[in-house]
């Protein structure tokens, strides 16, 4: 089973605020895990961006997963990708990463945790737990009880998925979420908005690591 960060940052396009000066500062404030969300780029600019950021997460020993964009496997130093299509094929995406390839899925009910791990992710983010100015969707929220119920159904099914909670989430609710028994927290919006970056960021990671 490949190694999952508990904490995951996501960078996201932000007005005065480059994904590139979000990876360093998250970096500096001592992230390990950095999912690079940028869905606004064609692929030279992505690939200049990506190749960038790759370099600080080298420096970091951070994990550089992206979000979608998987065409990109093998063009540049990453080590995983996040797909965030519900209805994705995972089995056909594994075949075409290979397995040393982190692949992470995007997940709003059991049925679509079940499927997940059947068809071979390495984690899943699950929510929204709140409503989310960051990433906008239709999907209904996931209250903390739907946290609890899906991790004991996937206990009962004997499925070992590091499921993350995701979406709209501060730092006053990852106490309550860990104890539901998932495996970590994505964060984007609570650590990009905040006055001072680097001490959300750590604050968050205190609290996820309890």
């Amino acid at each position: 089973m490949k190694y999952i960060e508990k904490l995951h940052y996501i960078t996201h396009d932000i007005p005065n605020f480059s994904h590139l000066d979000q990876v360093q500062l998250a970096c500096e404030a001592g992230a390990k895990w950095i999912q690079y969300r940028c869905l606004s780029k064609a692929d030279d600019e992505l690939l200049e961006e990506i190749n960038s950021i790759a370099e600080i997460c080298d420096d970091w020993g951070t994990t550089l997963i992206v979000t979608n964009h998987i065409h990109l496997n093998g063009k540049a130093d990453i080590q995983g990708f996040h797909v965030e299509d519900m209805g994705a094929d995972f089995i056909a995406l594994r075949k075409l990463v290979g397995n040393d390839i982190t692949l992470g899925g995007s997940a709003n009910t059991v049925q679509n945790l079940i499927r997940l791990a059947k068809e071979g992710a390495d984690y899943t983010g699950f929510g929204p737990f709140a409503v989310s100015k960051t990433k906008p969707n239709n999907y209904p929220v996931i209250a903390l009880e739907d946290y609890k119920k899906a991790i004991e159904e996937l206990n009962k099914l004997e499925i070992n998925l590091p499921i993350l909670a995701v979406g709209g989430i501060t730092l006053y609710d990852v106490e309550a979420l860990m104890q539901t028994g998932i495996y970590g927290i994505a964060v984007a919006g609570a650590v990009n908005s905040a006055d001072d970056f680097i001490q959300a960021y750590q604050d968050f990671y205190e609290a996820v690591k309890g």
